[in-house]
């Protein structure tokens, strides 16, 4: 039998004391293609953490999923990456079964009666629709023995949680928004206790944070605008911009975009939104300007729309849009897809006149970035944060005006060189972050977060 070199059993002894010396990091993701833009960011996360650690093994990812099969988690290979089951009640598989199998309607509402009725933890009990008291955090202890038991040193959150705080160990979290400080007239954050459960997790979630991450500087500063006084000071809020989603291809040839025309029966000139149906989209904006569009001019303008339109507040949004669209004479002019796969959305963007997104919210909107890697010029809104967030790459319109929609829609819908300037501009503004830049100020924000971690244990 050969023996080992001296040499290979000091290397190997001492990446060994390397990955002993690392940090164990827990993740628990939003893998479900349904949550839009979550799910994305946590997508675009993981594989530039995965990247990143493939030449190295300081560091150990231990990703908390309730299901191990998932197809993305499969691709998270490597010694440094392990993912462990969630374990759920028979009860909770079966509700979320029947979710996705009986897809949308009005039957949704006994599945969501159920889950508040049986499913919620009875261990933190709460009045119906009555929300918890922020300044009062629960604790959920099973969990934190759980993490504890895989000597978890830090979690990183893709997304905002209660989990956070009332597992009681370190974390990064994101916060994508604060639209119920921001506009709480919109009953998506402010409804039947929605604006109670979101500041109990945005409150408790910014000020127990080891560090938190804003989409850009206007974010960062309503983090601290709102939660300043709570603790939250600005060297916590790390800037982490997004990226357009991983799955885009950017050169769609034009086979694949007949494809896709044809697959779902859709002309050769349409604007294209990409959106779930909450109130703040704005669809019925869309709606009334295209109208007001085939009153005055006789255009025929057809709206491509996709997205889910589950829960009380998204049924009722879309069966109000699609009313207005038969009213107005529009019913054929609007198309809506459902949940498209992401194999098609390439070509959905890349053979659209327009990307038109009057939306009332940002600050960032993942499908602006994605519109303009596809070379599709942008509508949206002439708004704080979206306004410096685009800096010229899109046309603003004022979302509460159908007339302003309008003149954007006919000044794109008409003019080629202004498709042809917002093409460029928006590939420009893409191209000055990427996914270097995103994977560099990543894991410059894990670092930070290491020391300051590491710091407090000492």
């Amino acid at each position: 039998m050969d023996r080992i070199p001296l040499w290979r059993g000091v290397l190997r002894e001492t990446l060994t004391k390397s990955c002993l010396s690392g940090m164990r990091f827990g993740i628990i993701p939003s893998l479900d293609p349904f949550g839009g833009g979550v799910y994305q960011y946590t997508v675009t996360m993981l594989r530039a953490l995965h990247e990143w650690s493939t030449n190295r093994c300081e560091d150990r990812f231990i990703i908390f999923s309730a299901s191990v099969a998932h197809t993305f988690l499969s691709t998270l290979n490597g010694t440094c990456w392990e993912t462990q089951l969630i374990r759920r009640s028979f009860g909770r598989r079966t509700l979320d079964a029947m979710f996705r199998m009986l897809g949308e309607g009005p039957h949704r509402d006994v599945l969501r009666w159920l889950n508040r009725r049986f499913l919620t933890d009875q261990s933190n009990p709460q009045p119906q629709n009555s929300p918890p008291d922020p300044d009062t955090v629960r604790s959920r202890p099973h969990l934190r023995r759980s993490l504890e038991h895989n000597k978890i040193d830090l979690m990183l959150y893709p997304y905002p949680t209660e989990m956070s705080f009332e597992i009681g160990i370190p974390y990064v979290m994101a916060v994508h928004d604060l639209q119920h400080r921001l506009q709480p007239e919109f009953p998506e954050v402010s409804a039947n206790g929605e604006w109670g459960r979101r500041e109990y997790l945005f409150r408790n979630g910014c000020r127990h944070a080891t560090l938190l991450l804003a989409d850009s500087e206007v974010g960062k500063e309503d983090i601290l605008h709102f939660y300043g006084e709570y603790g939250v000071t600005p060297d916590m809020v790390k800037i982490l911009p997004y990226l357009p989603a991983c799955y885009l291809r950017v050169n769609v040839s034009a086979s694949e975009r007949f494809r896709v025309r044809a697959a779902y029966g859709l002309p050769e000139k349409y604007l294209f939104y990409p959106a779930q149906f909450w109130p703040h989209k704005n669809h019925a904006r869309i709606i009334q300007a295209v109208g007001s569009l085939k009153r005055e001019y006789n255009f025929q303008i057809p709206i491509v729309l996709c997205g889910t339109y589950t829960g009380a507040v998204r049924e009722r949004t879309f069966h109000e849009v699609m009313s207005l669209s038969a009213q107005l004479g529009l019913k054929r002019d609007i198309r809506h897809l459902g949940y498209v796969p992401d194999e098609d959305m390439s070509a959905l963007y890349a053979g659209a006149v327009a990307l038109s997104m009057p939306t009332f919210f940002g600050p960032t909107n993942i499908p602006v970035l994605e519109a303009w890697a596809l070379g599709c010029p942008v509508i949206t809104s002439d708004i704080r944060g979206i306004r410096e967030h685009v800096a010229g790459a899109a046309l603003l319109v004022n979302p509460r005006s159908v007339e302003s929609i309008a003149e954007g829609i006919y000044r794109l819908w008409t003019d080629e060189k202004l498709r042809a300037t917002l093409t460029d501009a928006g590939y420009h503004r893409l191209s000055e972050y990427g996914p270097e830049d995103f994977r560099r100020r990543l894991i410059e924000i894990i670092e930070d977060a290491k020391m300051r971690v590491r710091s407090k244990t000492r």
